[in-house]
């Protein structure tokens, strides 16, 4: 399909980030889908029209365009409203699909396991809720009640609405199935002694290639938004023998659907429950401060305790791409922060000194303390060893001595065993 890539520039918007970067990005995101780009352009919108949002001159003029191009598909990188996308479709006579449609879009080719294809759908459908106004002219007509009942019948855009909550409630009880064996999963995790360490950021951050450097796993990476959407874990073992539980998640992006940020909250809860956040960034990009901006704005939309921001990583990601005075200065920063760090996940880079930070940042105040426990209390002596805390062991009596050395975190799961 050929498709044409717009990204309305409104007058007096405040912006962190150029027209012409916010097109690249547009315009890589639907690169994503099999698609033909064969246009591309950043439209200014001195005062948007509340109908159509473009000016009727612009309008005639990008219609031209689309029709000497024989364009099939127009995506718009904002918001539309419903009005706007049926009317804009209305003028051009083609299919119009806004940022929110089109990040649905490449989530719904990505999601691979069944909860991210749950999560996409029921995203999907809040979605499309919110739009049947704009659908053609058949919801517009009525559907005759029973004969014996009498009466006008419903129409058939209640019809629709009615069957896509049937849908959403269905899919709701599904997830919360979905989401109760996660939980469990997550809670045998908890039983493992090993701490958990998320990586989080902007798409195409680089997240996945430093994941697979790391766990020398095979995950799919690509220079691509979006190239990963379920999360994976692995066991990485430091070089100091501590084992890690590594985490790969979702990439973030800017204007997030609210939809997806609700949708996905449930696979990102990996994140809420990790002891360290790897925030990748991707230093050599333009506008990696806005990026980052956006993460901890999600971040704090995932309502992450203020604890776990201040103790977060930066990983700045491809230094590589970088010219010698910037990879200097982004050195220097790495060696006066120590919570900064600076990699090249494609050549390994620094990923020795950020491993090496990560066990440091995890390491936390131990207390050593003599615990008597009685011999029917095999299950708590066996809980200790297992989490490797016992420094020894002495009988006394009908009693067992055991000297440990743990944490506070470890006292307190302690007292629930």
């Amino acid at each position: 399909m050929r498709v044409s890539v717009l990204h309305p520039d409104i007058a007096n918007e405040s912006k962190m980030r150029s027209p012409q970067h916010s097109l690249e990005e547009a315009v890589s995101l639907a690169g994503a889908l099999d698609v033909d780009i064969v246009h591309s352009a950043v439209v200014p919108v001195r005062k948007p029209h509340a109908g159509v949002l473009f000016g009727s001159g612009k309008l005639d003029e990008l219609g031209s365009i689309f029709k000497s191009e024989d364009i099939g598909l127009v995506m718009v990188d904002g918001p539309l409203s419903p009005i706007q996308q049926r009317n804009l479709e209305k003028e051009w006579g083609i299919k119009v699909l806004d940022r929110t449609g089109l990040i649905l879009e490449i989530f719904g080719d990505r999601a691979q396991t069944r909860e991210g294809v749950l999560q996409v759908d029921l995203a999907a459908l809040n979605y499309a809720r919110s739009r049947l106004v704009r659908s053609w002219t058949h919801l517009e007509r009525q559907r005759g009640g029973l004969g014996f009942v009498g009466g006008a019948g419903e129409t058939q855009i209640e019809a629709d609405r009615r069957a896509i909550d049937d849908a959403i409630v269905r899919l709701k009880k599904q997830l919360a199935k979905v989401a109760k064996t996660r939980g469990l999963h997550r809670a045998a995790r908890a039983k493992v002694p090993y701490p958990i360490v998320a990586l989080v950021g902007y798409t195409n951050a680089g997240k996945s290639t430093l994941f697979n450097r790391i766990t020398g796993a095979d995950v799919f990476a690509k220079d691509m938004l979006f190239a990963t959407l379920d999360p994976t874990m692995r066991e990485v073992t430091l070089d100091s023998g501590q084992k890690i539980i590594l985490s790969d998640t979702v990439g973030f992006i800017s204007e997030l659907p609210t939809q997806l940020v609700a949708a996905f909250r449930a696979t990102l809860e990996e994140v809420l429950d990790a002891d360290l956040i790897l925030h990748v960034r991707d230093i050599s990009h333009p506008e990696t401060v806005a990026q980052s901006v956006d993460v901890n704005n999600i971040l704090d939309e995932l309502n992450i305790t203020d604890e776990a921001k201040e103790e977060m990583l930066e990983v700045w990601n491809k230094v590589d791409l970088l010219s010698e005075k910037d990879l200097a200065a982004a050195q220097n920063s790495a060696q006066r922060h120590d919570k900064i760090c600076a990699v090249s996940a494609v050549q390994g880079t620094g990923v020795a000194q950020l491993l090496d930070r990560v066990e440091t940042s995890l390491q936390k105040p131990w207390t050593e303390e003599v615990l008597t426990l009685s011999h029917a209390e095999g299950k708590r002596r066996a809980w200790l060893y297992k989490q490797g805390i016992v420094e020894s062991e002495e009988m006394n009596g009908n009693f067992i001595e055991l000297t440990v050395r743990w944490t506070e975190k470890q006292e307190g799961e302690f007292a629930k065993v």
